[in-house]
């Protein structure tokens, strides 16, 4: 257990308590910020319905997330038979968004070592340059190929499954473009689904962020310069007609036969790259 001092964003999913919970007990935890939805207003309402495409893409980003996550498959997998709740509820701080003054504030209050993210909406401003050794992110998918939203959907999608995996990344002012610390691909193998690799790969990122922490306090320095700008996929990008097309390709057997061990590599500062099993 590392003794640096961490102040967690999060989100409020099973994965993402998860996540702060592993870190949690790999670490010293001062606070864990949560957001609980933008400030809403009359102006930010009209915007919105004023345009008809903007609306439509929010309405069917909800409806497609209701589909996907219908019943407790996220809860059961991360909390088997108990329900999702964070160890450390007394350390819960609730802000409209991520980016609010009262977090600069606290992060200037506490002076956290390390601020872990994961699951908030984009952090812009102030609070990227907090945190004693960095602000550190948990993406989920590998930075530069695969950045922004729905990557191990894109990563199926494009036939390629050995590009499943997370990003440990330091937070800049881009989107996932930070310097890289490291990849974490879980085992892939027939059978297997979009929500199934992608809840594997953030499982076994959790694990990989809590020994981050070890390995910080013992002096390890890491982060190399991602070698290309990649691509950012966004929300808007994934339509029906790209599920259908997954869904086809992984009905005529795309995974068949395929058996992919977990796989971590790191990327300490100034070095190569090093791989783990």
């Amino acid at each position: 257990m590392s003794d640096l001092s961490v102040m967690i964003l999060c989100g409020r999913s099973p994965r993402h308590l998860h996540v702060a919970n592993r870190l949690c007990r790999a670490g010293r935890p001062v606070a864990i910020v949560q957001e609980v939805g933008s400030d809403l207003n009359a102006a930010k309402v009209f915007k919105l319905l004023a345009s008809p495409t903007k609306l439509w893409r929010k309405v069917w980003r909800w409806l497609r997330d209701r589909r996907r996550y219908v019943g407790n498959g996220e809860a059961n997998f991360f909390f088997g038979e108990q329900p999702p709740k964070l160890e450390r509820e007394d350390l819960v701080v609730e802000v409209p968004h991520i980016n609010h003054p009262d977090v600069v504030a606290l992060a200037d209050k506490l002076q956290p070592d390390v601020i872990a993210v994961f699951g908030t909406s984009l952090i812009k401003g102030e609070l990227l340059e907090k945190g004693r050794l960095g602000i550190v992110n948990l993406h989920g998918g590998l930075s530069p190929h695969y950045r922004g939203a729905d990557c191990t959907f894109w990563a199926l999608h494009n036939g390629e499954p050995e590009q499943i995996g997370c990003t440990l990344h330091f937070i800049d002012a881009g989107i996932d473009t930070g310097h890289l610390i490291a990849y974490v691909s879980p085992e892939v193998k027939e059978g297997d689904d979009e929500l199934t690799l992608f809840w594997r790969a953030v499982r076994d990122s959790a694990e990989v962020y809590a020994e981050l922490l070890d390995r910080l306090q013992r002096g390890e320095q890491f982060g190399q310069d991602q070698a290309e700008k990649g691509r950012l996929y966004q929300v808007k990008d994934r339509g029906l007609r790209h599920e259908q097309h997954l869904d086809k390709k992984m009905r005529e057997g795309m995974l068949k036969d395929i058996d992919l061990p977990p796989r971590v590599k790191w990327f300490t500062k100034d070095a190569a790259s090093q791989d783990a099993g």
